[in-house]
């Protein structure tokens, strides 16, 4: 059963109705939110919830341990939530082996990134009635705002337009990148009403000196001159490699979604004036640039890869700068061989 992001918070007590969700698409902060309102919703009926998480590929390597998790019981807990990330069609036939005979108690929810409509993952939870499927897309910048004006208004702070549309604009359509941005705001506040947009700016890094938007952007265009001259220019042990992959995953997404409607116009520059949200103008030129060299296929591949070097950078902290600089050096290579 297919059900918007918006009905469960607008009626979170009537999720617990369902135990299996699968929760799909680029927007990580929603996923985020929507499975803190289900532990929230949980938490009012009891105190007593385990928690457990897998990956994909500990499903297929380890099935027994999977089946373990939701059949056996618990001591210490009454409920248990527990979470799949990276789902895509390799764990159907675990998914549907387990439908029948699901535990109550029970609360099982998988994370995915898109996934088409042929996807067999997709459409078992879109199709049956003891399921949710939630579509999680990309916040647009009206999301953002309300997100934005009722965290701060619950702390008491006030802060000018502009200040929330640079808040907005440096979050990437992602509201886990917003939040971030709000906590730090809410530090630097305390007991101060009014923050001042100067205030905001330093706050949020807006200067300039995380360079991660234009490094991004450079390297989808194969400009490995420019590209290798904003990475000389970053302190590498303050990048936060997850946050840049996910802005690369946003970017990626765009592109690929703006490919499919290419054929609709007669020029890029009437399809990247059309384009929602909208294009800020000084990144449009690049914005055309990475359309003429990426097409659809390379696009679907690199939003696989990005999910698998994510996986890579968690597994291997220790070697995560190692594995992200190959991955965007070998990104970057490969859009400068198209152009």
């Amino acid at each position: 059963m297919i059900i918007k992001s918006y009905e469960i918070q607008k009626n979170p007590s009537n999720i617990l109705r369902y135990n299996l969700f699968l929760l799909y698409g680029e927007n990580n902060g929603l996923k985020k939110d929507i499975k803190e309102s289900i532990k929230v919703a949980l938490n009012k009926k009891t105190t007593n919830v385990e928690f457990l998480s897998f990956y994909e590929n500990d499903i297929v390597d380890n099935e027994e341990s999977f089946y373990n998790s939701i059949y056996s019981g618990s001591l210490f807990s009454d409920k248990k939530i527990i979470t799949v990330s990276g789902g895509t069609d390799k764990i159907i036939e675990q998914i549907e082996n387990i439908i029948e005979k699901f535990p109550k108690n029970v609360f099982l929810i998988i994370f995915a990134d898109i996934l088409e409509k042929k996807s067999k993952l997709r459409s078992f939870f879109e199709t049956n009635t003891t399921t949710l499927c939630i579509p999680c897309y990309l916040d647009t910048d009206r999301d953002l705002k309300i997100i934005a004006e009722t965290e701060l208004k619950k702390n008491n702070i006030t802060i000018s337009r502009e200040s929330i549309n640079l808040l907005i604009d440096k979050a990437n359509h992602d509201r886990n990148n917003l939040k971030n941005e709000i906590e730090k705001i809410k530090s630097f506040a305390l007991n101060k009403k009014n923050v001042e947009i100067n205030e905001v700016k330093s706050i949020i890094n807006f200067s300039g000196d995380y360079k991660s938007d234009s490094l991004i952007n450079e390297c989808l265009c194969g400009n490995i001159l420019q590209y290798k001259k904003i990475l000389s220019e970053l302190y590498i042990d303050t990048v936060n490699y997850i946050f840049l992959l996910r802005i690369l995953g946003n970017k990626i997404q765009r592109l690929l979604n703006m490919k499919k409607l290419e054929n609709n116009y007669n020029s890029l520059d009437n399809l990247l004036n059309a384009s929602k949200p909208l294009i800020f103008w000084k990144e449009k030129p690049l914005v055309k640039k990475q359309l003429t060299i990426w097409n659809i296929n390379d696009l679907k591949i690199a939003i696989n890869e990005i999910s698998n070097t994510e996986l890579l950078c968690k597994k291997n902290p220790q070697i995560s700068k190692i594995i992200f600089f190959n991955f965007f050096t070998k990104l970057c290579k490969k859009a400068n061989s198209y152009s």
